[in-house]
């Protein structure tokens, strides 16, 4: 395989993309978290920022996540992570993002949810203004909680709408550690999210396997699976999702550098998935946190993997089929992704 070069980088950075899996509070600089200490008054473990994104396990990463969650204290916060998350996606090919955020800790310390999605809505339109992305919010619940605050979330969300404030929250997800969590716990949270009109997605098989999937799939109702790795090990499962064209939004870097599960992305499954016939998708989860861009990860996979240009455009298109943009967007968007990718010299 050639080695990659300023053209490739060029070429990567110029396809056009959807993003479905990014945690905004993933996606923080290391400065800013730095000045939203001090402007918080909070202690970090470390003065310097290039250290402070430091983990061996999907454990020790959260761990990392909570203190940075914990340092969006209020609408204003939100709303410069947000507006960052985008400005430094956007020369990496970011077209439209679908972006997740957990307030289940800062809704325990006092904030509201109203306040949040103000502020991520403030953030993202600044950024909108400013680089012509899209984007929309999904209100992850954090499972650790349990499904009794998975429930007031949901109603809060429900509430939110019935308002007519938070136009950009449109799906419900569900994030945090999967090992000794029930998804069918959370039925009831998620069939009252269906019920109010939200798309709902969940994080599952990342770091357990299959029946998992399965469970959150058939339990769940969810629309789209976060990670989904697992399902590789259960063929009939694969044919039912692959038939289905249920989405997969996977996030291989991710999967190598946090959870651990792979040794390194030439042993990823992601080419395999896409040639078992599943919706497969590239996104980047926490990019501030593995030091990475969606330029950055659908040039390693298609270095890693094999992967030529036509299988790589083929992902950033079925991006736009794996989103929960409306018929008409869709073929507006992918009308303009086709006519970006024909402009872009190979590499």
């Amino acid at each position: 395989m050639k080695p990659l070069d300023a053209h490739d980088a060029d070429a990567y950075d110029a396809l056009p993309k959807v993003e479905l899996h990014c945690h905004v509070e993933g996606a923080i600089r290391p400065q800013t978290v730095m000045e939203l200490a001090r402007k918080n008054d909070r202690r970090l473990p470390t003065s310097d920022p290039t250290e402070l994104y430091r983990y061996t396990s999907l454990d020790s990463f959260l761990e990392v996540f909570w203190l940075v969650q914990s340092l969006l204290a209020d609408p204003d916060d939100w709303a410069r992570a947000a507006h960052e998350s985008i400005i430094d996606a956007a020369p990496h090919g970011l077209r439209h993002r679908e972006m997740f955020f957990t307030p289940a800790r800062h809704l325990a310390a006092g904030q509201t949810l109203a306040g949040i999605v103000e502020g991520l809505s403030r953030g993202i339109e600044r950024a909108e203004a400013d680089t012509g992305v899209s984007c929309m919010l999904i209100c992850d619940i954090d499972r650790s909680f349990g499904p009794g605050p998975a429930g007031e979330l949901v109603d809060a969300a429900i509430e939110l709408r019935r308002r007519g404030a938070g136009e950009r929250l449109i799906g419900i997800g569900m994030d945090s550690t999967e090992r000794g969590v029930d998804p069918r716990d959370f039925a009831e949270a998620f069939a009252r999210a269906r019920s109010a009109g939200f798309h709902v997605t969940a994080h599952a098989g990342e770091d357990t396997g299959p029946d998992n999937v399965a469970t959150a799939l058939d339990a769940l109702g969810i629309e789209r699976i976060d990670h989904g790795l697992a399902v590789m090990d259960d063929p009939d499962l694969t044919a039912r999702l692959a038939e289905l064209r249920v989405p997969l939004d996977v996030c291989p870097s991710s999967n190598v550098v946090i959870a651990n599960r792979f040794a390194r992305l030439e042993d990823h499954p992601f080419r395999g998935m896409r040639q078992a016939g599943l919706l497969a998708t590239l996104n980047t989860d926490d990019p501030a946190m593995t030091d990475l861009d969606l330029g950055r990860e659908y040039r390693s996979v298609a270095a890693a993997q094999g992967m030529g240009w036509e299988e790589m455009t083929a992902v950033a298109l079925d991006g736009v089929e794996a989103s929960w943009l409306d018929e008409s967007d869709k073929r507006r968007v992918r009308a303009q992704f086709r006519a970006e990718i024909a402009a872009i010299t190979p590499p």
